[in-house]
């Protein structure tokens, strides 16, 4: 099973995890990552990088987040959001962000 970002990034969009990820599998939308599952290997390195811990295997993932699977699939092959490989700045305001949750009405597309 792949990898998930989920509701934790909105927001956040800290990138550390595109920078270990040996597939370059992840998608960078306005303010949100996107794992493409087709491409995932699911071998877990960006897991621990992630600050805010968005990344789960998508084999256990609560079922409060469960729709995250698929919005990872629709969002990795939305024809906006581009295949990101290098690390940036998160989005101003971050830390403000990271702690707070139910932010998917945030999520830009």
């Amino acid at each position: 099973m792949p990898f998930v970002v989920t509701e934790s990034c909105i927001q956040c969009k800290y990138t550390d995890c595109v920078a270990v990820c040996p597939m370059d599998c992840f998608f960078e939308g306005p303010n949100f990552l996107a794992i493409n599952p087709d491409e995932c290997i699911d071998c877990s390195v960006c897991v621990p990088e992630c600050p805010v811990n968005a990344i789960i295997g998508a084999a256990e993932i609560s079922p409060e987040q469960q729709h995250f699977v698929e919005l990872n699939r629709t969002l990795s092959r939305h024809p906006d959001w581009k295949r990101i490989r290098q690390q940036k700045e998160p989005l101003p305001e971050h830390a403000k962000w990271a702690e707070l949750k139910d932010k998917l009405p945030l999520l830009l597309v």
